[in-house]
């Protein structure tokens, strides 16, 4: 069991130092370089990551705003499919309204009528 841990351990310092060696992208501090080959060297690299950051944040916001404006497409036929649906509510409100209106109407002049008889007798 403790030689696996040791052959584990030894394994991931061996890759560490590995990892190290290699060229992470990123800005780096061109001021060190003594020699102007490696400081235009340093200097291009230096642009070369911001123009490829500036790139894939372009194509990144880009992304989100085409899918912002979908969305607000959606939703803008969404909210005219709920006015048409509250107009025509609001319509056979006002249809039931009217209609009870004339009942209640027809049901006092029917109410009245034989009022009127009784009152002539």
């Amino acid at each position: 069991m403790i030689a696996r841990i040791a052959v584990a351990l030894l394994v991931a310092l061996a890759l560490a130092g590995h990892a190290r060696a290699q060229d992470v992208p990123g800005i780096e501090i061109c001021t060190v370089e003594k020699t102007m080959e490696r400081r235009t060297s340093c200097l291009q690299s230096n642009v070369d990551f911001l123009q490829k950051t500036i790139t894939k944040l372009t194509t990144d916001h880009q992304q989100k705003l085409d899918a912002a404006n979908r969305q607000i497409e959606s939703l803008k036929s969404t909210v005219a499919g709920l006015q048409k649906l509250a107009a025509d509510l609001q319509a056979a409100q006002g249809k039931l309204a009217d209609d009870l209106k004339k009942k209640a109407d027809a049901q006092a002049a029917k109410d009245a009528a034989p009022a009127a008889k009784e009152g002539t007798k």
